[in-house]
């Protein structure tokens, strides 16, 4: 008998229907298998075979020993992972008249068996369950460790199970069944934007602050240069505790990406507050990017909505980093393999850390540098040039003094006062961009056309900008982000016109295109 049960396969962060076609009978002739499974699956999904008999026995019901064939379409969309098993082996129940068939075309079903017949979780509950809402499935039949996350779905039935002998149970009318409810405004609101640092445990670095003020309020990405110890991670880990909370929206984008990755810990719904990811200087290409046989999304689309932080960036590969080149332009990344392409949003604020040289004493106070300037300029020439222009703000840190260190009342500002501020300027950024009807989160992300209307400067800061792109031999990307630096600036003041302090600013922040800057 022919019988079909659905599932869904990952296709970039989303998900789309798997059609299982599953027809037991007749009598294999000349063959050492009676198990016969198409469609493109993986080595996984094949292996499956073997953990489904397995669990069907588990519960006292047997495997058919006639012809089992099972096509899982469409054939050109290959099927990775072991997420398949459950609506396979419910596929075959049903198909073998072991258990009824009567709702199975309303439901998606997902999840991994075990041998004694539990079910592991999956990865990609939430897009699976975006997918079946949108094509209009009664519910959504997978492992309970997911069902918290797939019910952040609205008017979709979440079943969460622990083992097959339910899901048989389910679709026999045996039991009470009680779908997986979530408030999500409830569970979005609940601890959400909660931190555990604060900028006001960071003692002086006032000029610092400030600018890590104007990389969240513009989303600018900005580079820390100083000596070791002078507190460079220490600011980048609390940057996003002054970014703007997150959206509804943009906490179901970031939670679809963290779910897709296998990320999310179990029984977790949704994510609350901004990623921030840190990956290690030996990452590969793939790895930050995302890639693979099987694409997964890297730690460029991981932060999406947050914070990508490389510490030490020169000792990052060269090609590591020249790959991030158009995802930082584009917001997106697009991953293209013989058989699919995927696209990962990948819409970050990137901070870099790095040593001023290689002993990491230039230009300190008190220690001395023992770096000769060929040595220093082979240390920054690991950073091609392109790279820094999409760097908005240089910073330069400096050591903490031991007063400023023992103070005992410090009066800088908290993450909560500075995020205020912040707040306010993207409120001010999206009034401007919404009467322009233009899709715009950021002064950031504004195209060139656009930044010739929104930044317009005066004749006396035409000077100041001229002189300073002659000076420092700035190309036409770094005058578009200081510009765009400026604009911010102007709106953390509610000001429509950008002065020539602004202007001012936004040029200090090019410490990097200095042609002295190593030998100073």
């Amino acid at each position: 008998m022919l019988v079909k049960t659905f599932a869904g396969a990952l296709e970039g962060v989303d998900a789309i229907k798997i059609i299982i076609e599953v027809n037991v009978g007749g009598i294999v002739v000349g063959k050492k298998t009676s198990y016969f499974l198409v469609g493109l699956p993986d080595n996984a999904v094949r292996e499956g075979n073997q953990r489904i008999e397995s669990a069907i026995k588990s519960i006292g019901k047997s495997m058919p020993r006639q012809k089992v064939v099972i096509n899982m379409a469409p054939a050109n969309i290959p099927k990775e992972g072991s997420a398949y098993d459950l609506p396979i082996a419910i596929g075959i129940l049903a198909s073998s008249g072991q258990i009824k068939s009567d709702i199975l075309d309303q439901y998606i079903i997902m999840g991994e068996l075990a041998l004694d017949g539990n079910i592991r979780p999956i990865r990609g509950a939430l897009s699976i369950a975006i997918m079946a809402r949108k094509l209009k499935f009664k519910g959504l039949i997978l492992p309970k460790q997911n069902a918290r996350e797939a019910a952040i779905v609205n008017d979709l039935q979440v079943i969460g199970v622990q083992n097959i002998s339910e899901v048989a149970s389910f679709f026999e009318g045996e039991g009470d069944w009680q779908a997986t409810k979530v408030d999500t405004r409830d569970e979005f609101f609940h601890q959400h934007n909660q931190y555990n640092s604060d900028f006001k445990d960071v003692k002086g670095q006032e000029s610092i602050k400030r600018a890590l003020e104007l990389a969240a309020a513009g989303g600018h990405n900005v580079v820390l240069i100083g000596p070791p110890g002078a507190g460079k991670t220490m600011l980048a880990k609390r940057l996003p505790t002054i970014l703007p909370p997150l959206s509804l929206h943009e906490a179901l984008e970031t939670t679809k990406i963290h779910s897709v990755s296998g990320l999310l810990d179990d029984d977790a719904s949704l994510i609350k507050t901004r990623p921030f990811r840190a990956p290690h200087h030996t990452i590969s290409d793939a790895a930050l990017v995302g890639g693979g046989s099987n694409p997964l999304p890297g730690e460029i689309s991981l932060a999406h909505n947050g914070v990508l932080f490389l510490d030490e960036l020169p000792e990052f590969k060269r090609t590591v980093l020249e790959v991030m080149r158009q995802p930082l332009e584009e917001r997106k990344i697009i991953i293209s393999r013989a058989r699919m392409t995927v696209e990962y949003p990948s819409s970050f604020i990137l901070v870099a850390s790095m040593n001023p040289c290689p002993c990491g004493f230039l230009n300190h106070p008190e220690k001395e540098c023992v770096c000769t300037p060929a040595a220093v300029q082979r240390y920054l020439n690991k950073i091609s040039g392109p790279l820094l222009d999409r760097i908005d703000l240089h910073v330069e840190v400096t050591p903490v003094s031991f007063d400023e260190m023992t103070m005992q009342n410090s009066n800088g500002k908290s993450s909560v006062e500075i995020a205020e501020k912040v707040v306010k300027a993207r409120l001010f950024q999206k009034h401007r961009y919404e009467k322009m009807e233009i899709n715009i989160k950021s002064n950031a992300e504004m195209p060139a056309r656009i930044v010739k209307k929104v930044c317009k400067i005066n004749p006396s800061g035409i000077t100041l900008l001229r002189a300073a792109m002659e000076k420092l031999k700035l190309s036409a990307r770094a005058y578009d982000r200081i510009l765009k630096v400026a604009r911010t600036a102007a709106d953390l003041e509610e000001k429509e016109e950008i002065e020539i302090g602004h202007l001012a600013e936004a040029i200090q922040y090019r410490s990097l295109d200095k042609e002295s800057w190593g030998n100073s």
